[in-house]
């Protein structure tokens, strides 16, 4: 009996994993649900697909236990935003993948500064110089962010030497952890990124790894996005105006679909694979992991949040009623609410909770 005709095709290796998706989480641009995205996974065979919201982490967790539930490897990362110092307006793309749990934090801890630090019109955007940072890359595999990166936008403006550097920069930022991102999803000039991407990969011996930015589940979805990103930037759907971003093929592509797209890159694909080989986050749900906050001598971690609680309700009370006769008339009210709240950590802590 010859076996291998009946060999199952769950058995065959993967040829493509998704390693873009924006879902409902990146508010501005995404409509993808997430038990949607790993349920098409798992149908198409893919060992591992990505999620990789905007500038956020907010879908992980549920994420996380989606794919696990679901026999897919979850892998975690997010698309973000670097400041473009000669124009605010128009920021570069880059998408950081946590290879593992220490990369995971060092996203979380660049969002963070991102949002504290390096907001514009609403962005939050990371600065090149964070992750050119020694030791700041840890953890982390970098895309370079196709047409939409700072290499990628050199390349199509046809400034070749500029792409190199910034390609060797990044590429000494990130050891071995640093791909040159292509896409074909129908946007202009995307297959002239492609063929200098490769030229370029061939010259500094990079990696290339084919990616889909994928923004709804379905081509049929299309229109809903467009509705949805319209939403987000104030426009409306007829209007001839207003920027046309996205295309009808950023839907979730199978393998099969992939593969065809690639065949003239066959390692594009190969290393999308490698790629989620190379990520592996084991994340610890179900229990809370609080810092060792210092308190002064003496006084217990609820005796201080009640000091600090009352100081700041000082503080608020003479923001709010500058006139002092008007400020002792309110002032039992909101007495009334923080006795009320204190309380409430005081039978905690009785509680042992």
């Amino acid at each position: 009996m010859d076996t291998t005709a009946s060999a199952s095709p769950a058995a065959a290796a993967p040829r493509f994993v998704h390693l873009r998706l924006h879902s409902e989480y990146s508010v501005q641009d995404g409509i993808v649900r997430l038990d949607d995205a790993v349920k098409r996974a798992a149908k198409d065979r893919m060992p591992a697909v990505a999620l990789t919201d905007l500038a956020n982490l907010f879908g992980m967790i549920k994420f996380y236990k989606a794919a696990r539930s679901a026999g897919v490897k979850p892998v975690v990362g997010v698309d973000v935003w670097i400041s473009n110092e000669a124009d605010r307006d128009k920021p570069y793309r880059m998408l950081l993948l946590a290879a593992d749990r220490a990369g995971y934090g060092r996203l979380c801890d660049l969002l963070t500064r991102a949002y504290l630090q390096n907001k514009h019109r609403g962005r939050a955007e990371l600065k090149r110089e964070w992750l050119l940072e020694p030791g700041a890359a840890g953890g982390l595999i970098a895309l370079s962010g196709a047409l939409g990166g700072d290499v990628g936008q050199a390349l199509v403006s046809g400034n070749h030497a500029l792409a190199g550097r910034l390609a060797r920069e990044w590429a000494g930022a990130f050891p071995d952890a640093y791909y040159l991102e292509l896409q074909r999803a129908g946007h202009p000039q995307s297959e002239a990124q492609v063929q200098a991407a490769c030229t370029l990969a061939s010259e500094l011996d990079l990696p290339v790894v084919a990616t889909h930015p994928v923004q709804f589940m379905d081509a049929a979805d299309y229109k809903a996005h467009e509705v949805r990103v319209c939403i987000a930037q104030g426009y409306v759907l007829a209007d001839r105006r207003r920027p046309r971003e996205y295309t009808d093929q950023q839907y979730f592509k199978s393998q099969a679909e992939m593969a065809e797209l690639f065949a003239d890159i066959p390692e594009a694909l190969e290393n999308s694979v490698e790629i989620a080989q190379r990520c592996n986050i084991v994340m610890q749900l179900g229990k809370n992991f609080l810092p060792a906050f210092p308190t002064p001598p003496g006084m217990s971690l609820d005796e201080f949040l009640i000091a600090q609680a009352r100081e700041g309700l000082e503080t608020r009370l003479a923001e709010l009623y500058p006139d002092p006769e008007v400020r002792a008339a309110r002032r039992p009210e909101y007495e009334a609410r923080l006795k009320f709240e204190c309380d409430t950590i005081a039978a905690g802590e009785n509680n042992g909770e």
